[in-house]
């Protein structure tokens, strides 16, 4: 593959990726949106207290969310910004979600409690 191309695919995916971005963000108006119950299955929604559990909420929302659930963890915890402080702090995202919320959030893997965790308990031996 030449150079070109190469740089033409990764234009089209900086602009389809912008593009999602753009539409999934633009979206999101504050307003009346609720958590999917099936996120937090093991817990008494009814019950549940959600500044307490954030870290939680927000780690399910990343996991298995649809767009709505983003929105209403957005409308809970402070909107995107909120949401951005909050992922800082959870302590376990596979490898996947991790590169996810660093492209979408703009943040940096360094800025990530999971990343550091990491990086503290690398195995010594790769079976």
């Amino acid at each position: 593959m030449t150079q070109s191309h190469k740089d033409k695919k990764l234009c089209d995916f900086a602009t389809f990726y912008y593009f999602c971005r753009m539409v999934f963000l633009d979206k999101y108006k504050s307003g009346n949106h609720s958590i999917n119950r099936s996120l937090l299955w093991e817990y008494d929604i009814d019950n549940f207290d959600w500044d307490n559990s954030k870290t939680i909420v927000v780690q399910r929302v990343i996991e298995l969310g649809m767009p709505e659930d983003y929105y209403a963890a957005f409308d809970l915890y402070g909107g995107i910004d909120g949401f951005r402080e909050i992922i800082k702090t959870i302590p376990y995202l596979n490898d996947i979600d991790i590169n996810f919320v660093c492209i979408f959030f703009n943040l940096k893997r360094e800025e990530l409690r999971c990343c550091t965790k990491k990086q503290l308990n690398q195995k010594h031996w790769n079976f």
